[in-house]
């Protein structure tokens, strides 16, 4: 199985954040990856590669509740950029409300929405669409 070349997480939780690099590195899901603690972290970083022509990830795993910026509104700002190629955006989140899954399928940069605990199994899926 291919992997795929650089992956975002935006997430603030520090035990997440440390669990999902840990089983990226073993399922051997991309060459690299580029974490943010929130949404603006993440936004800021992004535009900057975008413009500059620098490598963009394939994939971004979004958590929606964060601090400065959260998920929705990094997705409002983020889909006003023009990146040069297409980039997945899944949502990673602890919430089980349907008003947020019916909201993140109203953006069309949103592949799937998954909710926390994420497993080895939602993470192979994800690669699977991806390579």
């Amino acid at each position: 199985m291919k992997k795929i070349k650089l992956a975002c997480i935006v997430d603030d939780d520090p035990i997440f954040v440390f669990g999902i690099k840990k089983m990226m590195k073993l399922t051997e899901f991309c060459e690299n990856f580029l974490v943010f603690a929130n949404g603006q972290e993440a936004l800021n970083s992004l535009t900057a590669i975008i413009n500059k022509g620098g490598d963009i990830p394939q994939l971004i795993l979004l958590d929606l509740n964060m601090p400065v910026m959260d998920g929705w509104e990094f997705l409002e700002e983020f889909t006003k950029t023009n990146p040069p190629k297409e980039i997945t955006i899944y949502i990673l989140t602890s919430s089980i409300d349907p008003r947020d899954l019916k909201r993140a399928k109203q953006f069309n940069r949103v592949s799937n929405y998954v909710i926390k605990p994420i497993t080895i199994e939602n993470l192979e899926s994800i690669k699977n669409s991806l390579t």
